[in-house]
């Protein structure tokens, strides 16, 4: 990758300040600068408004764990979770316990956001440029990487704090290198997943989706959550379904599956445990919604996980 020396004053533009994410398009690049920008998160929680923005990121989860949303992919992540994402595409981050009613433990995450044409002017080779472009397309669904891929990303990752100047701007360049080679990877949203929010759109549906991620443990009436965006029950369903592709019982199911997946990783919780601290009464409907959505008994689930 060739960089034009007369370029370097403004490819990069660093910062480690915390900026509230608002719940609509965000502008984090107003200047329209060539750059890409870095910031470190040390927080009790992570806890973001649903938004998206203009830019790429790239999201590295140090150490916490919770639920995401990336375009109409509902699921978990956790420490190491690496996920790229490309311009305009929605997604929200939140953690929370698992079993235990307090969590003192300190969250970790650092995110780049870059221009998704930053790299094209570094460099004329087309070999490059055709990984890149591919990269960036794939992005708009959201990549997940795993693997080795994870290893040698997270390992750069963590030394950027450290790193200054020209360095900083190598290792980077070095992390879009890696991914762009990779095949580690799994896509998030689906392959027809396009945007379909405004600016009053996010503010509705953030709301509705921190209800659903802070409350899915217990009954949701649908009036309750309807009343949170001032629509009529009817009115909402139609909303939400149109912006979410899904309906909002299959929605909070998938919230709870997901986190029922998450609970059976660990062999000390008996199903039923995952049961009734995923939102579900009984075990009946539990298993049925499970094999709904994962393609298995939760038993199998556990089995597979092994």
């Amino acid at each position: 990758m060739r960089l034009y020396i007369g370029e370097i004053s403004t490819l990069v533009q660093l910062t480690t300040t915390i900026f509230q994410m608002k719940s609509e398009l965000i502008d984090v690049n107003p200047m329209g600068i060539k750059a890409f920008k870095i910031k470190h998160l040390k927080t009790n929680r992570l806890i973001a408004s649903f938004h998206f923005h203009e830019l790429c990121e790239l999201v590295w989860i140090e150490k916490s764990h919770g639920k995401r949303i990336v375009g109409d992919h509902i699921g978990n992540f956790e420490d190491n979770d690496l996920v790229l994402m490309g311009p305009d595409l929605p997604h929200i981050w939140q953690s929370h316990n698992i079993l235990s009613s307090e969590d003192n433990e300190v969250a970790k995450s650092t995110v780049i956001y870059f221009p998704s044409d930053f790299i094209l002017g570094l460099t004329d080779d087309q070999n490059i440029l055709n990984l890149i472009e591919d990269l960036i397309k794939k992005a708009g669904r959201g990549l997940k990487f795993y693997g080795k891929t994870n290893q040698e990303v997270t390992l750069i990752l963590k030394k950027l704090p450290q790193q200054k100047g020209i360095d900083k701007i190598i290792s980077f360049l070095r992390v879009i290198d890696i991914l762009s080679s990779s095949h580690e990877y799994e896509y998030l949203a689906t392959i027809g997943f396009k945007n379909p929010y405004n600016e009053k759109d996010t503010n509705r549906i953030n709301k509705v989706y921190q209800f659903l991620m802070k409350n899915f443990k217990r009954d949701i009436n649908l009036k309750e959550v309807a009343e949170l965006c001032n629509m009529t029950t009817n009115s909402f369903c139609r909303f939400f379904k149109d912006r979410s592709q899904k309906s909002l019982t299959q929605f909070i199911n998938e919230i709870r599956i997901g986190h029922a997946c998450k609970l059976l990783q660990n062999p000390e919780y008996s199903i039923a445990e995952v049961c009734y601290s995923s939102g579900y009464n009984n075990l009946t409907n539990f298993n049925k919604f499970f094999k709904q959505i994962t393609g298995m008994s939760p038993s199998h689930y556990r089995m597979h996980l092994k």
